[in-house]
């Protein structure tokens, strides 16, 4: 069963939490996280890429890099931009993002349940991306950028955050990207046991967005212990950030494709081998999203064209039977030769929050066809976790995005980095 917990969170104070808040490091190119802390000193982003901080000569992951990193967070503590709560709490966390609103509560996650698949992964993780936010959180010695989990609902929970939602906002902002964030404590006794009581009721979390964080941080308290053998299980660094989200409120979006080539064929031989795979129907220039699962759309030659997925081809396997799966095996391996799409650099991948339009963009700059994929289901997403499978790459995008530098879990006792 899940050990969801309160915790001694480090926050901003009063006032700051607008210009401290930002979005995950992963977002952003090195350039991009530069020019975007330009005149934002207290942003969060200067910590989570500390070589912004650096000449682009200076590696990425250089080590003063990182020390760089836990230098400007404990200053940023030392000078009073953040203030740290007196007893361990839940916080709610709510983003609207186009008048749609997801509600989540920030706790801590036991690395335990990670390792025994009570938290549950559906992405394979890269050894130097895991390994750059290793060195960032241990030498941090704080976890700073939270991972999005998924659990299905529970009515216990979220009376509980109902109530909470009653109360006057520690934070109430809305960002650049208008996206509007407010946080609401969760400090009574009676709340913080019937939420972990319900949580410890939850034999099943899963990550929904994250990955990489998540398995960088178990790493990080398994170091940990190995450090400290006579370890009792009630240390920091056996708990990781965490905002968890109920089944029903969270969005995902489409995950898009465009390929570079046609792999030597003309349009029109193309499109004549998509109508011998699936029911090809022209849609004209206006650009068209698919309504359904089992349908796909196209974007060739500068018109748009409904693409269904033939009853033969369909299948019940919740990876095989994922449309991105689908795509991919029957058209994007055999007839353009993609055969890994995680590095053939002839197909590139495209969030739905960009919109069709990047997807015209694309073909009409440096891609040969472009195709809107129907979102993956947070209830496909369970299942391809719960058979211990791995969804294809680039399956799920999730909207909107949760902000880092909000909730601070520091893994040793106190402002120990001072």
């Amino acid at each position: 069963m899940a050990d969801i917990r309160p915790f001694l969170c480090i926050r901003p104070k009063e006032g700051e939490a607008d210009k401290i808040a930002a979005l995950p490091y992963d977002v952003y190119s090195r350039e991009e996280a530069k020019e975007e802390v330009k005149g934002k000193p207290l942003s969060f982003l200067n910590i989570d890429r500390a070589e912004t901080q650096f000449a682009d000569t200076v590696d990425t992951y250089a080590p003063e890099v990182y020390q760089k990193a836990h230098d400007m967070l404990w200053d940023m503590v030392e000078q009073g931009h953040f203030v740290q709560e007196k007893t361990p709490c839940y916080y709610v966390y709510e983003l609207t993002m186009e008048g749609r609103v997801q509600t989540g509560i920030t706790a801590c996650a036991s690395i335990d349940d990670y390792q025994n698949q009570v938290i549950k992964k559906h992405e394979n993780t890269r050894a130097d991306k895991e390994q750059d936010r290793i060195n960032h959180v241990n030498i941090c010695d704080a976890q700073t950028g939270p991972i999005l989990l998924a659990y299905r609902s529970n009515e216990v929970i979220n009376e509980v955050v109902d109530r909470a939602k009653k109360n006057e906002p520690l934070y109430d902002f809305t960002a650049e990207d208008g996206v509007r964030h407010r946080v609401f404590l969760i400090d009574k006794e009676a709340d913080l046991m019937a939420v972990q009581n319900a949580f410890s009721g939850i034999g099943e979390i899963y990550i929904a967005d994250g990955h990489h964080r998540a398995a960088s941080a178990v790493k990080v308290g398994l170091l940990r212990r190995e450090k400290h053998p006579d370890y009792t299980g009630e240390e920091e660094f056996n708990y990781f950030l965490s905002v968890l989200f109920p089944h029903d409120q969270l969005m995902i979006m489409d995950y898009n494709r465009v390929v570079k080539d046609l792999s030597g064929m003309t349009e029109e031989e193309f499109l004549t081998k998509m109508q011998e795979l699936f029911e090809v129907q022209e849609a004209g220039k206006a650009a068209i999203a698919p309504q359904e699962k089992g349908v796909f759309t196209m974007f060739l030659n500068d018109c748009w064209y409904r693409c269904k997925i033939k009853e033969a081809d369909l299948s019940e396997d919740p990876v095989e039977g994922l449309d991105v799966s689908i795509l991919q095996n029957i058209l994007l391996s055999p007839v353009l030769g993609i055969g890994d799409p995680k590095t053939d650099k002839r197909i590139d991948f495209v969030g739905g929050i960009r919109g069709l339009e990047e997807l015209e963009r694309r073909v009409h700059t440096d891609s040969a066809a472009a195709f809107a994929m129907y979102p993956t289901s947070i209830e496909e997403l369970f299942a391809v976790a719960d058979a211990k499978r791995l969804m294809p790459p680039k399956s799920t995008w999730f909207e909107p995005k949760l902000r880092s530098g909000l909730f601070i879990h520091a893994l040793s006792e106190g402002y120990v980095g001072k």
